[in-house]
């Protein structure tokens, strides 16, 4: 029997094979998280329609993100919003902007509630599914200004790079839903995958590198093509990242700049 977490439908009722991002983690949760959960969930969780999967999404519906929050403003998105360190620090520090946290673990998105809650946030929205459906399925074209990619599973064995999130029919996806000169930010702790994202980004059609040749590596196998980004500031050191410093590794960000369309 297929499974549906690994399969996405097709029209006719076919079951296409896809190489997921994400392992699910479990979903059991503290008595006193579940029970914020249970009070403050629909608060903050936008609920979507699913198709074959726990973490799949309708892509017939209309989530109207406009009346989704208390006033109409710049959105951007989190890809991974994990226990949400980031995802709220950010809303507290621009609450000129909207912010939508894409998560599959249940436990992060309850500990994400629990911060807004303590935060007084109201720019904060959540959805609990595949990052890669939402983008697809569910963000209108061109509405997006930023979406953030912040330390992604870097799936270490060779093997199981193709299960890595940042590839090039990703950045599609993620150049879809931004707005013409919209910003992709992406931060790692591991350097083959901070190469291998510089090499999709400026393999993408859509975006362009703005720090080509800038912040060189040496420990790059091609120093001299640099493209690496200054630290965002709006990044707050989460505990993915202290993991990373902690165990002696460098962090690299980077951006790409969405083209205008009609540059094509």
């Amino acid at each position: 029997m297929l499974d549906p977490e690994e399969h996405e439908s097709l029209p006719d009722g076919r079951f296409l094979a896809r190489t997921k991002s994400f392992v699910r983690r479990g979903t059991r949760m503290p008595k006193s998280l579940q029970n914020t959960w249970d009070q403050y969930a629909n608060d903050f969780l936008i609920e979507v329609g699913r198709t074959t999967g726990k973490m799949s999404v309708d892509p017939s519906q209309d989530l109207e993100l406009p009346t989704q929050y208390p006033s109409e403003q710049p959105l951007i998105v989190e890809i991974g919003c994990g226990g949400g360190d980031q995802l709220i620090a950010a809303a507290q520090r621009w609450p000129d902007h909207n912010f939508l946290g894409l998560e599959v673990w249940r436990p992060g998105l309850a500990k994400t509630v629990s911060k807004a809650v303590a935060a007084g946030v109201e720019n904060v929205k959540l959805i609990e599914a595949d990052a890669t459906a939402v983008l697809s399925h569910l963000l209108p074209e061109a509405y997006v200004s930023e979406v953030w990619t912040f330390f992604p599973d870097p799936w270490r064995k060779a093997r199981h790079h193709k299960r890595r999130l940042v590839q090039v029919e990703f950045a599609g996806k993620i150049a879809h839903v931004l707005k013409d000169g919209g910003i992709w930010r992406l931060a790692t702790d591991w350097d083959d995958y901070a190469w291998h994202m510089r090499d999709v980004v400026e393999a993408a059609e859509d975006f362009a590198n703005p720090y080509l040749g800038q912040n060189p590596d040496q420990n790059d196998p091609e120093p001299e093509r640099g493209g690496y980004a200054p630290r965002f500031s709006g990044r707050v050191i989460t505990r993915f990242e202290q993991r990373g410093l902690d165990a002696g590794r460098q962090v690299h960000d980077l951006v790409g700049v969405r083209l205008p369309r009609e540059e094509r």
